[in-house]
């Protein structure tokens, strides 16, 4: 059964400007407080990657994630997909060789992505496979994440 509401007394003296402006600056500052806790979360999470990406090497869970991937574009038809990504940060010079061009690109690499790069020198490169890295966000206009692009697709147009 539904509540019954106590019916408004018209006459009653609403709460006060200083009451409203309280509750405004009271709400914000939890407002504040939650954003910033998401961000602790996040940069804790970003940190925790750069350690692992870092000192640990690729693991089974990390190659079957890029096979499961790759089935997953297969099914789709795609002839490419985005197999990993990382932060900029995590490339010696920042992401820059990656974002202009240059082809000493995996000079930069570091942590697994060289680990990546080098399993697919060794073993996807030979059997066909292309792969490229690009800067696949710029927040603050600047390199943010790097993604490794597998591809599949023939040369002939």
């Amino acid at each position: 059964m539904p509540e019954k509401k106590e019916p408004l007394d018209l006459n009653a003296m609403p709460p006060s400007a200083a009451d409203i402006r309280n509750e405004v600056i009271k709400r914000a500052r939890e407002e504040d407080q939650k954003q910033a806790k998401a961000k602790a979360v996040q940069e804790q999470k970003a940190a925790d990657f750069a350690e692992d990406f870092l000192k640990n090497h690729v693991s089974e869970a990390d190659v079957l994630a890029v096979r499961r991937l790759v089935a997953n574009a297969v099914q789709a038809g795609k002839f490419e997909a985005m197999v990993y990504s990382f932060s900029s940060d995590l490339c010696s010079d920042s992401g820059r060789a990656i974002n202009s061009g240059d082809k000493d690109w995996p000079a930069t690499l570091q942590g697994k992505a060289k680990e990546f790069y080098d399993r697919y020198q060794k073993l996807a490169k030979p059997q066909g496979f292309k792969l490229k890295a690009m800067i696949i966000s710029f927040p603050g206009g600047m390199p943010g994440d790097v993604g490794f692009f597998l591809n599949w697709g023939s040369d002939r147009a």
